[in-house]
Parts: structure tokens; C-alpha cells; sequence
């Protein structure tokens, strides 16, 4: 696993996202990185925010606890590169569903609201791929307060 994660990375490194032709690892990876950006924006990647996503990738890709640390291991690695964003935000545009990139909107909300505090880094990032990845201002703010009606987050 860890070694097929390596060369998805070094795939998206090289600028490989151009297909439609994206395998399950890369909508791991692509997704994974996102999350792990989110968690990193309020200055740190605490505890809460790591326990965060790695139940969310967990759950949402059906994991083991092995293959969720090698996937953040290099979602890690590859959030120390700012213009990964964009790569990782293109694969998941050709790839997810309207569904699927929804669900990651919530994903991200989780995350950057997993230390129970909203920094203006962090929700400038959901605006930011929110739009990159064709999810609509309506359907982030449902996301948002579905995210917020889970956690149990008053306005």
C-alpha cells in the first residue's frame, strides 16, 4: 500500500491528474490531502484534528488502521507544497461525483471544526476548494450546517 501511495504522489508531482482515468488510491490520496490541509491551516495539526481525519478516511474508504497511516503519512508529506491544491483539487473534480465532492466539503468541515474553532484560514480554504472542485455556495452552506447539526455547533 505504502509503496502505491509513493507513486501516486510522485504522479501528481510529475502533474499527472489530466485523465478522467483516476484509480481509488488517488481519490485517497487526493482527498486525504485536502483533509490534512484543512487540518493544518489554524497554525498546527493537533491531536483533534488528526483523530478527525483519520476516522473520516477510515470510514469513508473503509481503511485499516496500516493503510490509514501510510495515506496520511504522505498526505503529510504533500501538504508541505502549497501548489499541490491544485492537483489534488483537479483529481477530485474529474473524478468524484457531484455527491462524492460534496461529501468532501463536509469532510473538510469536519476537520477544520474538529478543534471546535473556525479560523479565517480555514474557512477561506473551503471557499477556495469549494469552487475549484464545482461545488456550489448553496450546497458548501448545507454541508456546513449539516456538519454543524452532527456536532452539536450553536450558531
Amino acid at each position: 500500500m505504502l509503496n502505491r501511495i509513493k507513486d501516486l504522489f510522485s504522479a501528481f508531482e510529475r502533474g499527472e491528474t489530466a485523465t478522467k482515468d483516476h484509480t481509488f488510491e488517488e481519490h485517497q490520496l487526493a482527498a486525504a490531502s485536502l483533509l490534512v490541509e484543512a487540518g493544518c491551516l489554524d497554525g498546527g495539526f493537533g491531536e483533534a484534528e488528526k483523530q478527525t481525519v483519520q476516522s473520516l478516511l477510515t470510514d469513508r474508504f473503509d481503511l485499516n488502521a496500516e493503510e490509514v497511516t501510510g495515506l496520511m503519512d504522505e498526505a503529510e508529506a504533500a501538504q508541505d507544497s502549497s501548489s499541490q491544491l491544485f492537483r489534488f483539487t483537479h483529481a477530485v473534480k474529474d473524478t468524484f461525483t457531484e455527491e462524492e465532492r460534496i461529501h468532501l466539503i463536509e469532510m473538510l468541515w469536519e476537520v477544520v471544526y474538529a478543534d471546535g474553532v473556525l479560523h479565517d484560514y480555514e474557512a477561506n480554504l473551503l471557499r477556495r476548494v469549494g469552487g475549484l472542485i464545482h461545488v456550489s455556495d448553496r450546497d458548501r452552506g448545507d454541508a456546513l450546517r449539516r456538519v454543524k447539526q452532527k456536532l452539536g455547533i450553536e450558531d
